[in-house]
């Protein structure tokens, strides 16, 4: 009976740690690919002033995008 309470207790402990390791893995994992994001939106935006300019409107749309990403980022992390 004894045997049987620590086999159910251990079991449970085991599971409990897999779910609590799961929960903090995800989040890390959006995290890489929000700051990926970020990255992106960066280079689009080099890439936006050196192909047109400073203070061109492609610039400004990817000045927009950029500061779009980093608030959505920011909010969820």
């Amino acid at each position: 009976m004894i045997h049987k309470a620590l086999s159910k207790s251990g079991l449970f402990a085991i599971l409990l740690s897999g779910f609590l390791l799961m929960g903090s893995v995800a989040p890390a994992h959006g995290f890489d690919r929000c700051e990926a994001r970020i990255r992106k939106a960066e280079r689009n935006l080099e890439r936006a002033i050196r192909r047109h300019g400073v203070h061109s409107i492609q610039a400004e749309r990817r000045r927009d995008q950029l500061e779009r990403v980093r608030e959505r980022c920011h909010r969820r992390y």
